[in-house]
């Protein structure tokens, strides 16, 4: 089984700036890409932002130049920087990771941390 523990969420005034990261641990054998998502109140998850294991990334429009993926491999961990934080941030953050547990398999299959609560006071 793999685990994912996410952290750093809390809460932040309008401005302010939050680290979020998610450790994976467990049957790990490499993972490919790594991805935050968020889901607000009365609203579907959404894409926040991905890395690929190359290093490319993607960011929804909402929060490009303001939020930056990052991965370690590592430490099996992905982290989410939020600068210049709005209330309309505020959400339920999830890391989904795509993981493949032991060489003999080709497949990678999408893991989901608990999330982690962010808010943002105006």
């Amino acid at each position: 089984q793999v685990q994912l523990v996410e952290s750093g969420g809390g809460l932040v005034q309008a401005g302010g700036s939050l680290r979020l990261s998610c450790a994976a641990s467990g049957s790990i054998f490499s993972i490919d890409q790594m991805g935050w998502y968020r889901q607000a109140p009365g609203k579907q998850r959404e894409l926040v932002a991905v890395i690929s294991s190359s290093g490319s990334t993607n960011y929804a429009d909402s929060v490009k130049g303001r939020f930056t993926i990052s991965r370690d491999n590592g430490k099996n961990t992905v982290y989410l920087q939020m600068n210049s934080l709005k209330p309309e941030d505020t959400a339920v953050y999830y890391c989904n990771l795509y993981v493949r547990t032991a060489p003999e398999t080709w497949g990678y299959h999408p893991y989901w941390g608990q999330g982690t609560q962010v808010t943002v006071s105006s």
